[in-house]
Parts: structure tokens; sequence; C-alpha cells
């Protein structure tokens, strides 16, 4: 026998080697510190050999600390009983069982052991069963740190200690079979072959990567050598939930193939091949970084094509929820790819042959969008167009439309001006300059005008009273920067028979939750005839003209601003008006006589009215036309019967003045309270 066999025996069973020798008449036991031999460290070792009564030895070891490198476990307890006999071939056969405690997945807590050795083939089997699960490995006895193993049933539990050496990840479920080779080398292992996942289940630290319910069958191989850990992965899968990253993909019943090559070091996961093929919804190509707290670093998609709404379905529901586009609705075909690092977005393009976009909380919708961008931070890029058939922006719809783009210098440029038909006007995009990966912030350059828009159109899709009218303006400067966009210029509304001019306008965050818009109003010489009959809070006429300065909309509720609104040119008011305008103001006529007069007419001559408010945390300050003992003027009037209208209360919390002013409109009397 050869000298490395013997050595083996001898230390792998720390008596083995007594079978050697002539036939033991009793019991030997022996203790040990420590045992070593490559691939397995044994500490505290206590073991029994002795006659067995059917024949052979009987065998029983105990070890407090088990290091087996090939499977990762550390500091694992073990016991180990059987029988040991040659048998024919003159091989050395153990049964038994072994009972293993702290291993990952608690693998081989009770397992059934069958130890083969062949001195003359120079070769060791192993063979453990539990429940379902079957090992069997073959070693030459020459090179112990060489295995053939193969796996069936296993619980993927069990593999933790060999996965977690190569990338730092929990299998939390799930059974695999495989065919492999293993080799262990002090601190380094390599391992390559085939395998099959039945609803296997991970997860890592940082949460960046994970799966469930993952089925399907490949090939791999992983290499823990100094410069780091790589694993290698080309399989179908079949069913399952996988994240990676920003990507959430919920896996078809039908093969789905990926290909990977991960490397891992200090913590940090790097896709250095992505490659995935869903026949019928995504295929893709590229590469992805994490850090070691799981945060993104790098996603380069060299080729991608999504076929919607299934790639949505299956791999996009994560990832356009980070978008803030979460229950979208998609259909169509799109392909590009992009360039994202972690110091911002270096290059993209797509096209697509159609495609509608509907954000499910109806803030934008696109149909028939077709052509594409092309778009790089350092390279030209030649020219492209995108086009549409339908644009909606909240419930302002836009007509077909094509837009034409060249990339220069780090700039989406329209390179002629767009005109989008509107509300039976247009507007027109006269230039427009997009910098998808800007310096300081400042992303969108454009200059805009508006042009015969129908307001009584706007009016409908805004769900205001109808207004009769158009809207136009000019903005010579618009300018999108941190989701905010500000504009410099004037839009101007002919209504009423008079203007309505808007400037400073600017609006945060226009697709998110909660947008923010800002601005100052002028009015001037509006027609309260026709206003009044619009808004139904009274008859008056004359001209009106104020402003509204300071305007601030939080979801297009106001939170800020400050109103003067006059008319001081005469007219006439009619009772109800007057009624009405006192209930806003908390006021009542100037006394009692008046008060009798106010039943016995229908309406009023006046020389001037006035109305401030300034909101400010939720409290609206009143004012008018003059300050009074007891309050303010509102009305005052001309000729007779003479009406002077006084309001009492100098501050009205905003919801009351919200309600009084719906019940006036609405032809209901307001209430004071």
């Amino acid at each position: 026998m050869r000298a490395t066999s013997s050595h083996l025996l001898l230390c792998l069973f720390l008596l083995l080697g007594l079978g050697l020798l002539p036939t033991a008449r009793a019991d030997v036991t022996v203790a040990a510190k420590q045992i070593d031999l490559p691939g397995l460290r044994l500490q505290d070792v206590n073991a029994q050999l002795g006659e067995d009564p059917a024949g052979g030895l009987h065998l029983q070891l105990q070890a407090s600390q088990a290091d087996v490198a090939a499977m990762g476990w550390r500091h694992v307890g073990l016991h180990l009983e059987g029988r040991l006999q040659r048998d024919a071939q003159l091989r050395w056969v153990f049964d038994g069982r072994v009972q293993l405690r702290g291993a990952p997945g608690g693998a081989l807590a009770d397992a059934q052991l069958t130890w083969v050795l062949d001195p003359d083939a120079d070769t060791m089997q192993v063979e453990v069963q539990q429940d379902k699960a079957l090992a069997n490995a073959w070693l030459p006895l020459d090179q112990p740190s060489h295995a053939k193993i193969s796996l069936h049933q296993l619980p993927a539990g069990w593999l933790q200690g060999v996965l977690g050496r190569l990338w730092p990840a929990r299998l939390t479920s799930g059974h695999v079979d495989a065919d492999l080779a293993l080799d262990v080398e002090d601190a380094s292992v390599q391992s390559s072959g085939q395998f099959t996942l039945d609803a296997v289940g991970f997860d890592t630290p940082s949460n960046a990567m994970a799966g469930q319910g993952v089925a399907g069958s490949g090939r791999f191989g992983f290499d823990n050598s100094a410069d780091g850990r790589r694993v290698n992965v080309q399989c179908n899968l079949e069913g399952g939930e996988l994240l990676l990253g920003p990507f959430y993909a919920k896996l078809p019943a039908h093969p789905v193939q990926l290909d990977v090559d991960v490397r891992t070091r200090q913590g940090t996961v790097e896709l250095q091949k992505l490659y995935i093929d869903d026949m019928d919804a995504l295929q893709l190509d590229g590469a992805m970084a994490f850090d070691a707290r799981g945060k993104l670093q790098k996603l380069q998609l060299n080729r991608f094509q999504a076929n919607f709404p299934l790639a949505s379905q299956r791999y996009g529901q994560a990832w356009l929820a980070t978008l803030g586009l979460r229950d979208a609705r998609i259909a169509g075909r799109v392909a590009g790819s992009i360039d994202w690092r972690s110091d911002g977005l270096h290059a993209f393009a797509f096209d697509t042959d159609g495609l509608d976009l509907a954000d499910g909380e109806g803030r934008f919708a696109v149909s028939g969008l077709h052509g594409g961008l092309d778009w790089s931070s350092q390279d030209d890029r030649p020219a492209t167009t995108l086009a549409w058939q339908g644009l909606q922006l909240r419930r302002i719809s836009v007509a077909a439309a094509t837009s034409h783009w060249r990339d220069r210098g780090g700039s989406l440029i329209l390179s002629q001006p767009l005109a989008m038909p509107m509300l039976k006007g247009e507007v027109r995009l006269t230039s427009l300059d997009w910098r998808p990966a800007p310096a300081r912030g400042q992303r969108i350059i454009a200059s805009l005008a508006v042009a015969g828009v129908d307001m009584a159109d706007l009016s409908r899709m805004l769900d205001w009273p109808i207004i009769p009218g158009t809207l136009a303006g000019t903005f010579p400067s618009l300018r999108w920067a941190n989701d905010r966009l500000e504009l410099d210029g004037s839009l101007v509304a002919g209504v009423f028979g008079g203007t309505v001019e808007a400037t400073h306008l600017s609006l945060q965050q226009p697709f998110g939750d909660a947008p923010v818009l800002a601005g100052d109003f002028k009015f001037d010489q509006l027609d309260l005839a026709a206003f009044t009959s619009v808004f139904d809070i009274g008859a008056i006429t004359g001209r009106l003209h104020g402003a509204v300065d300071d305007l601030r909309l939080v979801d297009w509720h106001p939170v800020t601003f400050k109103a003067s609104l006059l008319a001081d040119g005469g007219g006439r008011i009619s009772q109800r008006a007057v009624n009405n305008l006192a209930a806003l103001s908390g006021g009542g006529v100037a006394n009692g006589l008046q008060g009798a007069m106010l039943k016995l007419f229908r309406n009023f001559s006046y020389k001037r009215i006035g109305l401030a408010c300034t909101l400010q945390s939720g409290v609206c300050l009143m004012g008018g036309l003059a300050n009074e003992e007891d309050g303010y003027t509102i009305i005052d009037g001309s000729g007779l019967p003479h009406l002077q209208l006084l309001g009492r209360q100098t501050k009205v919390d905003w919801p009351t003045l919200q309600r009084r002013l719906h019940e006036a409109a609405s032809s209901r009397a307001p209430t004071a309270h």
C-alpha cells in the first residue's frame, strides 16, 4: 500500500490504520487535541475502535469542532458511528450514521453514511443520504483536494458554506441537483459543473440581489482566487422571482436564458456580463455593479429590446416605481442602449415603431410614439426624429406632431421649431437644448410661444366654469433645473373683454405627487357683467382690475397669495351680489336704514368696489377700500339709495372662505360662520 494511502487512513479515521494490522482483540480508545489533513481539521477528538458482533470493527468518533474546507463549514460538531469491514474486493467499507451540529441549513443532522476506500484503485467514495437528499463524492487518495460530487435533492441551505466563500448571499429555500468537480487548495476553491434548481430562494446582506422560487438548469463555474471571487452561470430559468438592483423579474413558466459572470471583492458585486433572453418579452446584454452597501454603481446595457406589456409585467415593476411610474400602462416595442455610472448618465439611445404609454395616476399619456433619440455625453450622434399620434398632459390634449433632434457637445438640440396643435391654437417650441447629464443641474433651456388657445376648451378640460376667450404669450427663456421649470416672459389670456397676464411662472415637480406652481397674475379691464354671469355670484357691471401676487399652489391648491381686486369706474350691483360680498367678509351694510333699503331695491349704483386677501398659514387677512373703526369698506355706493358695505372680519381661515365662495357661486346663501 502507498504511504499516502496509509497516512490518509490513519488521519481520517484515527484508527483505521489498525485495520491493516491483525484483528484487534480489545477496544481501543484514542483522544487528540487536533488532527489536520488536506481540507479537514478536527479538534477535541475522541474515538473508539472495537470488535463488532457481526464481524468487522465498530467505530465511534466525536469531534467538538470540525472544519471542512470544501463545504465552507467551520466549528461544526461531529458524531460518527458505524461498522468498518473489508469486502470481497478487499476494499474498506464503513456503514453508519453521521450527525453534525451547527452545519448550514441543518446539513447532515442525522444522515446515513457509506464510506468506501479502495487502496488498489487509489480512490475513496463517500455516499451520504438524509431523507430525500443524496450526495456522492469520489476522491483520488493521492490528491484528496480534488473531488467529483453528485448531488440529488440536496436542500439549498446545505450549500451555504460553499456559496458564502464565493458570494455574499444567503440561501433560504429550495433544492439542488448537481454534478460537479471541486478543487480545494488552502484558501482557494474552484469548481465547475451542471445543476438543476427547484424553488430556490436567496438574498444578500445589501438586499441588492435576491431570488425566490427560482427553478431551472444550466452550467456554472466559480473560483475564489486571491484577486477576488468569480462566479459564471449559463442557465435556463423557468419560474420564480429575481431581484438584480433596480430590476425585479417575475419569471415566466417557459425557459428564460440567463448568462452572468459575477465578481465579488471586499463586499462589492460586479456583474461583468449580464445576458437575458426571454423570447416574447425582453432581451438584454450588458453589465452592472454594486458597492458594498448595495448601491448601484454601474448600469451598462449595450443592447436591449423590450416588448410591452409583457416586459413591464415581468421585469419592469420595481424600476418603473423608482421613476414614479407605478401602475403605468405600456404597450409596444422599444429597443436601445444605456450607459449609466455613479457620476451620472453617459449615453442612451432608443427607437420604437409604435409605443403607447400612460401614467397610472393620469399625469401624462402618449400614444403612437415612433422614432427615437440618440445621445452621448462625449460623441456627436446621428440626427433622429421622434413623433407621436397623441399626447396628453394632465387633461390637456396635444395633437400629432413630429420633432427633429441632433446630438452635439453633450446636448440634444431641437433642430427645427416644433409646432404642437392644441385646443384650436398652437404651442410652438422655437428652440430647445436638453442636457441629460448637466454639469450644474440645469437640464433644459428653451423658448416657447403660445397662440390662439381656446379658453373655453381649456376650461372644460380643467373642470373650470366655461371661460370664453383665447390664450397667447411668449417665453423667450424656459429653464429646467433640479426638477423645477422656470419661465421668463408672460402668458396673456384675453377673457371677459379684458386681459389676465401671468408672469414669473415656475413649476416644481410637474410629474410628482404634489406639483408646485408659482407666479404673479395681473387683471386689467375685465367686464364684470361677463365675469359674474360665468361665476354666478350675483350681477355686477363695470370694469375690474387688480393682481394676485406671490401665488403658490401645491398640488393645485392655494397655500399663499396676495390678492387685491378693484372696480373703481362705477357701475351697478345686485342685491344678491351685495349679500354674497357681505357673507364673504362677515360684514353688513353700514346702518339699519340701509338694511331696510336693501330689501326694497334689487340693484344699486356704486362708485367703487374693493376687496383684498393675503393668504398665509391657512388664514386670509382681509381688507378693502379703506379702514373704518369697525371694519373696512368693500362697497362705496353712489346716488340714491346710497350703499356702503363694511367687512367685519379681518381674519378668515381659508377653508371657511372657500366654502363661502362655493356657496355664493352655487346660488346658495353663504353662511357667515
